[in-house]
């Protein structure tokens, strides 16, 4: 595959070369995955008979600043594609700058939100203006990673599921022409759900349709022939299992089911993508969330997990499933599937994790960040700041009569203490205040914690700031003055850790040390007795929990850790009955 290829769009189908070609391939996403595995899923995705690996590119990743732009470790993409290349697979690039895939804001970055006017997946120009920036860095990165210049990239995707967003037909061309001025000279397709409204908003004359969905497939591709008379038919998402959003159950499809599906799609001649075949994790702050408008009514806000399982062939730890097996046999019937060796992945328990010295979150604030000073709260991203929490605080003027205090547009969750007590716990789902205050003629001090529990991904909320993106109120009363104090969690370094404490309603950070004996292997954290949280190894986040679950253990890579003393370090929130996490070799996903 060293030498350069052409993929062409024909009336009777897809050519490379000149000869009749169809994409069997499955969705890895080098960004959810430590780079050491990626040979591992890519392997295992050639063995079980694809021909091509498919992944979007999360713009936020790399760019977390306007002024960065990373393509190293995790983010290395030429080198995923590079990889893919040497191990017998074509690929799929899906740039954006928009992809959903159940990531943080959708894969756009925090800081477009700090950009006064701004106008998100249409002809804003404060908008146009950093995607022009993101492509200017990103494709001459690509360009020689395409097939026409001797790598495995054959296709390319114009934004993402654009029609079940908008219909700024403009904002697509300017998409599909600035891939094309900057070089790419490799088909351009769209992909979305084969509807009316989705295809009316989201593709484009002389571009490629393509169609997203999970079954039906007689009739979703009987869809797209409405639009598109003839070409190649291709499912770019066969949805083959699910995400998990908290406080549902866990999501799982009949591997018979999902294989019966992928035989629909391969025996009517389409081409197809599964997605996911390998899911990997939304690692630290990077889940997403999805808020949808329901009849009206407030939208509810359901934040996705951290992991990013999704049921998949090969599971999040890089284990073969039953669903493995079924779609190599699925594939044997169309295509030759080479007979390569797989390996599973292996697991270590290391015990309990005893936390042994504690940091009040709320003390050590002023360690971790410097007060910003405002007349009244204003969101994160207009402080700088992309992830974690943020706590306000001010002191009340008295005497005031008893009235509830009211957060308006808080984003997500809030911790309230009064006079440096916990008062209650404000949810933007909740239907009501969950505190009254009642001021004394000495006035009191009031702090609110605003806990980012992810960006919507997807739908017409994804304008989505965080902290308190509104007022704060007591009554019909706003409050003014404040301070803010970004709180990112990014560097724990400035933490002063005392002597383990019982928990008083106030955030504790607790840390706890174990040791690796020989090389890593990869094991999970298992935080029962916790409420909620956020679990930190070697200085890192890498996962929320929460007891609502489905998700009860958080995926920890041996690429993460190191030979000899590792650090853990849990913020929990709630309440907690042990002092102790677990780390072992049992996951378990609700």
């Amino acid at each position: 595959m060293s030498s350069t290829h052409r993929l062409t769009i024909e009336p009777e189908g897809f050519r490379l070369d000149g000869a009749p070609f169809r994409f069997i391939a499955g969705a890895v996403h080098y960004f959810r995955v430590p780079r050491p595995y990626w040979r591992d899923r890519l392997e295992k995705l050639r063995a079980c008979g694809f021909n091509a690996v498919e992944t979007y590119v999360a713009w936020n990743a790399h760019q977390p600043t306007e002024d960065e732009f990373l393509l190293d470790g995790m983010l290395d993409l030429p080198a995923f594609l590079r990889l893919a290349q040497e191990l017998g697979l074509y690929a799929i690039l899906r740039p954006g700058p928009y992809i959903c895939s159940e990531w943080e804001f959708g894969g756009l970055p925090w800081w477009l939100l700090k950009k006064e006017g701004i106008g998100l997946r249409c002809m804003n120009g404060p908008y146009l203006q950093a995607v022009d920036g993101f492509f200017d860095r990103l494709i001459p990165a690509i360009l020689p990673l395409l097939s026409t210049n001797g790598g495995p990239v054959l296709m390319m995707q114009v934004e993402n599921e654009y029609g079940s967003y908008g219909d700024d037909t403009e904002y697509l061309e300017h998409i599909r022409e600035g891939l094309i001025r900057r070089g790419v000279d490799v088909p351009l397709f769209t992909s979305d759900g084969p509807t009316d409204f989705m295809l009316t908003g989201g593709t484009l004359e002389g571009c490629h349709m393509t169609g997203n969905f999970g079954d039906r497939t007689a009739g979703q591709f009987a869809k797209l022939r409405e639009r598109q008379k003839d070409g190649p038919l291709m499912c770019t998402e066969f949805w083959n299992g699910w995400f998990d959003h908290w406080t549902e159950a866990h999501h799982s499809r009949a591997p018979e089911e999902a294989a019966r599906v992928l035989d629909e799609i391969l025996a009517c001649g389409a081409s197809v993508s599964a997605y996911m075949f390998h899911g990997g994790t939304n690692f630290g702050f990077m889940n997403g969330a999805n808020c949808p408008d329901v009849k009206f009514r407030t939208p509810e806000y359901q934040p996705t997990v951290n992991s990013y399982d999704d049921d998949a062939p090969v599971n999040e730890y890089g284990g073969l499933t039953p669903k493995y097996r079924l779609f190599r046999e699925v594939i044997a019937k169309y295509a030759p599937v080479p007979e390569l060796p797989v390996s599973e992945p292996k697991l270590r328990r290391y015990g309990e994790v005893a936390f042994t010295a504690c940091a009040d979150l709320l003390d050590a604030a002023d360690a971790l960040s410097r007060p910003v000073k405002l007349t009244q709260p204003l969101p994160m991203e207009q402080l700088g700041q992309g992830y974690g929490f943020i706590l306000y605080r001010t002191h009340v003027r008295g005497p005031r009569e008893e009235m509830p205090l009211i957060l308006s547009g808080l984003h997500d969750r809030a911790h309230i203490f009064v006079n440096g007590k916990l008062a209650g716990i404000q949810y933007r789902n909740d239907d009501a205040p969950a505190v009254k205050l009642a001021v004394p003629a000495e006035g009191l001090d009031l702090a609110v914690l605003v806990e980012n529990m992810g960006r919507v991904n997807y739908g017409q909320n994804l304008l989505d700031r965080k902290g308190i993106d509104g007022a704060i109120r007591l009554g019909q009363t706003f409050l003014y003055h404040w301070e803010a104090l970004p709180l990112p969690l990014d560097d724990l370094s400035a933490v002063s850790f005392g002597e383990m404490k019982p928990f008083d309603g106030r955030p504790q950070l607790l840390r706890g040390a174990f040791t690796v004996d020989g090389e890593p292997e990869d094991t999970f954290v298992r935080m029962d007795g916790f409420r909620k949280g956020v679990i930190f190894v070697n200085g890192h986040p890498l996962s929320r929990y929460w007891e609502v679950g489905p998700q009860r253990t958080a995926y920890l890579p041996a690429p993460f850790l190191r030979s000899g003393e590792n650090e853990l370090i849990a913020l929990e929130l709630d309440g907690r009955d042990r002092c102790a996490a677990l780390l072992t070799n049992e996951p378990d996903l609700g």
